[in-house]
């Protein structure tokens, strides 16, 4: 498996970036929910709502690979490499 530079193989890497996006977006969600029913907007809150579970979902999935990948670390070098310090 190719490792990236940051030491991390870039599947881990890239599931670990996808599963902060979708965190990060869930909370800003919650604003643009409550921005919603503030102005009476329950149809747009309700979608914002729909997006947030999505993300959410994706969220753990990445979660679930990426506890695969580590109980896998042995066979498929998921964590960094260790280096010399001199």
């Amino acid at each position: 498996m190719a490792t990236g530079e940051t030491g991390f193989d870039d599947v881990t890497y890239d599931l670990v970036s996808v599963q902060y996006h979708a965190l990060k977006a869930g909370h800003d969600y919650g604003q643009y929910v409550r921005d919603a029913r503030n102005a009476g907007k329950d149809e747009i809150a309700a979608f914002f709502e729909q997006v947030m579970s999505e993300d959410s979902a994706r969220a753990q999935q990445c979660h679930r690979f990426i506890a695969e990948l580590t109980q896998h670390q042995g066979t498929s070098a998921t964590a960094p490499q260790g280096g010399t310090d001199g």
